[in-house]
């Protein structure tokens, strides 16, 4: 019983896996697009300064903010870059971005058109990414 089983596996045709060849050159097609497509510039700070008349993208304020993650460390820590614990705030904001991130974009509009809504979003986001509790200034 079990040998005739086995020889009917052994003289089975062998499928082709069509569904799975697809896929994986989908995967390789999208990555090979996301490759060579045109990456957006950076947000320049001066794009920053008059929002009424210029409103930007959350999305394009947040990455501006986002890198300025090492002065918000500089000023966390009051020290330089150099330093061990610059160096630790700096990994430990960075973890934090995906989850900032996501907190800034549920809880503000997808369009920043007012100083007062980017400075809102700055305070939000250098809190969520730096957590300064217990200081007092």
């Amino acid at each position: 019983m079990i040998g005739d089983l086995i020889h009917r596996i052994e003289k089975a045709p062998m499928k082709f896996p069509k569904v799975t060849v697809v896929l994986v050159s989908a995967a390789l097609l999208f990555v090979l697009w996301d490759q060579t497509r045109e990456q957006p510039q950076p947000v320049d700070a001066s794009r920053l300064s008059n929002l009424r008349a210029n409103p930007v993208e959350l999305s394009a304020a947040v990455d501006w903010i986002f890198n300025q993650i090492p002065e918000y460390c500089s000023g966390a820590t009051g020290e330089g870059s150099g330093a061990e614990s610059h160096g630790d705030c700096v990994e430990k904001a960075e973890a934090r971005t995906s989850t900032c991130r996501r907190m800034l974009y549920d809880q503000f509009p997808s369009v920043v058109a007012s100083e007062a809504v980017f400075r809102d979003v700055s305070l939000t986001a250098m809190d969520c990414l730096v957590p300064r509790s217990g200081l007092v200034q």
